[in-house]
């Protein structure tokens, strides 16, 4: 029987069924399950923070949800009915390239992860929304997809 390398057994570990990073590489994460919500949203915050119309992120356990490296920093939203933040969250951002990877913390969602689905590594792997969320902010230009649609958040 051939002996596993442990640059191997180390890389296989540092690899989930969804892996992701920020801009420049420095953080990377990787989770198992697929995402249980997957929204676009348009509130406030969320185009602060993208510096887009909107932001699309993935749901997932915080359990599956692992950082496998790289430097990251936190910053607390307090509670806001008018975006996503509701009642608190936690945005991360990579402190290398300042790319914001995923959000945790999440007062409205305990135990769950909003992952950015711009950081995962293959195009294949993003997800399709199932709703938009805080459309009363959305720009008129921005035509509505064909899912669900919710002023504020999903209720």
């Amino acid at each position: 029987m051939r002996q596993q390398s442990p640059y191997l057994e180390m890389e296989q570990e540092m690899s989930k069924r969804f892996n992701g990073s920020c801009a420049c590489g420095a953080v990377t994460y990787g989770f198992d399950n697929e995402p249980t919500f997957v929204a676009n949203c348009h509130c406030t915050d969320c185009k602060r923070a993208s510096g887009g119309e909107m932001a699309t992120f993935a749901l997932v356990s915080d359990s599956d949800f692992t950082v496998f490296g790289g430097e990251t920093k936190g910053f607390p939203y307090p509670a806001n009915p008018q975006t996503c933040a509701g009642n608190g969250l936690t945005r991360v951002f990579c402190v290398n390239c300042g790319s914001r990877v995923f959000t945790n913390e999440l007062a409205d969602f305990p135990g769950g992860v909003f992952v950015q689905e711009g950081t995962l590594d293959n195009l294949t792997d993003w997800f399709a929304p199932q709703a938009e969320i805080y459309t009363w902010s959305r720009q008129p230009w921005m035509p509505a997809l064909d899912v669900p649609q919710h002023d504020h958040g999903v209720s």
